[in-house]
């Protein structure tokens, strides 16, 4: 199963799969309507001869034509796709190229011509004129001259598409929107009243004490999923205990520790075999089972936005803005712990997120970056009163209350007007305000 989403999500995010099956279809299509032409071709240029009445030259090279011109647009297409590709690679952060190749418009508009310049190809191929025993399907001929015009208005979208998702605003809007989905997906559960720690002393000595073997990783590369209901089963059937070594998104070396195993005997291959296949390891990371990805996307933006090269402090406001609204969505949601139980027995140890790791992932770079920008801090500070009005959970509010004295720390610091520090001075203040009210 995991190796599978991993197929699927890799054959999503290609330029080739979805054109594929739209050339398949067109060929489909063109096959049908030939065999409709070639079973009652008379009564269509009978009924309608102005339409449906072209001759063998006529309809060849009307094909032709379009054809042609279908492979013309193509070429244009991928030109532009390169160029934007290249642009967003440089301007924003090459982490997001990925959210550009999986773009449902894009692929479908690039099936649309490849699938136009294939129908054209297989109605060509059945035109005969009178001396080769004349046949011109007229019917498809004229739905060649339909999707023609299809693909004119497809092109027509596709330039406004691109125009529009190159957009800074449009580029964050994407990143938030895939990592807001993941959360909902990983996250489901509100969260219960008490908060429950994962990792408390007297829970985790014992375990320290277990004889604890090693399983290597077979390759190198980021762990993009974790099949857990196969880690769980196969704990269950060893009676042993799995610990994870590393977590969704965290980079392994291959032949390094990828998981332990509590056994008295090192492990047999059948098992290393079987736990190495619960992990899906690629070359890049992904926000499937990885919300810190996504968040790890914005914050490149609004890095990129506030080197001292670019300086773009409305980009990297908005990156801000996005970060809000995700760590919004995760702060009133069950984060499942880290330890795994069936029958009341320890059965795994994972390594997954938190609240306080996604919340210092979105803004202790930001804010290190941002020394004496009044305006982003004054911007995260806002952030913070937004996210206190939506925590109950104390050690969410205590993460929130670091990040809030480390802001103001560095205001002290870096904000050289008094003016503008008595402003940043006085939000602080509101925001410890909302932090001690009752959550």
């Amino acid at each position: 199963m995991n190796k599978f989403k991993q197929i699927w999500g890799n054959l999503r995010s290609s330029f080739w799969f979805v054109p594929s099956l739209i050339v398949v279809v067109s060929i489909a299509f063109a096959l049908a309507l030939i065999k409709a032409d070639s079973a009652g071709s008379h009564l269509w240029l009978t009924r309608w001869p102005l339409m449906f009445g072209a001759g063998a030259d006529g309809a060849r090279g009307m094909m032709s034509t379009i054809a042609g011109s279908m492979m013309s647009v193509v070429g244009v297409m991928f030109s532009i796709i390169l160029v934007v590709l290249a642009l967003v690679s440089s301007q924003y952060t090459s982490r997001i190229l990925r959210n550009f190749m999986r773009s449902r418009v894009t692929q479908v508009v690039l099936g649309i011509f490849a699938g136009i310049f294939t129908y054209c190809l297989i109605v060509l191929r059945t035109i005969r004129g009178g001396d080769e025993g004349a046949f011109v399907p007229s019917l498809a001929v004229f739905f060649g001259f339909v999707m023609a015009l299809g693909g004119v208005g497809a092109l027509m979208f596709f330039i406004h598409h691109i125009a529009s998702s190159i957009q800074a605003s449009s580029i964050i809007a994407s990143a938030a929107q895939e990592t807001i989905a993941a959360i909902d997906r990983l996250f489901p559960e509100k969260l219960e009243q008490g908060p429950a720690e994962d990792d408390d002393d007297q829970t985790l000595r014992p375990l320290s004490e277990r004889n604890w073997r090693s399983v290597p990783a077979r390759q190198s590369g980021y762990i993009q999923n974790v099949d857990n209901a196969a880690l769980l089963r196969l704990a269950r059937d060893r009676k042993t205990i799995v610990r994870m070594e590393y977590g969704i998104g965290e980079f392994v070396v291959r032949d390094t520790t990828l998981v332990s195993l509590a056994l008295k005997d090192p492990p047999d291959q059948e098992i290393i075999a079987s736990l190495q296949a619960t992990f899906s390891i690629s070359s890049h990371r992904t926000v499937e089972q990885d919300a810190g990805f996504g968040i790890r996307q914005i914050v490149d933006v609004a890095l990129r936005a506030l080197s001292p090269g670019i300086i773009d402090t409305t980009t990297a406001v908005t990156c801000v803005d996005y970060l809000t609204a995700i760590l919004a969505r995760i702060a009133p949601r069950q984060i499942p712990s880290a330890r795994r139980y069936e029958d009341g027995k320890l059965r795994v140890i994972a390594k997954g997120p938190s609240f306080e790791r996604l919340l210092a992932e979105s803004f202790d770079q930001i804010r290190s970056i941002a020394k004496g920008d009044v305006v982003i801090m004054s911007r995260i500070l806002g952030a913070f009163q937004t996210l206190a009005g939506l925590i109950a959970d104390p050690n969410r509010r205590r993460a929130l209350r670091d990040q809030v004295e480390w802001v103001a720390e560095m205001a002290e610091r870096t904000v050289e007007s008094a003016h503008d520090r008595a402003r940043i001075t006085a939000q602080i203040a509101r925001v410890r305000e909302a932090l001690e009210a009752d959550g």
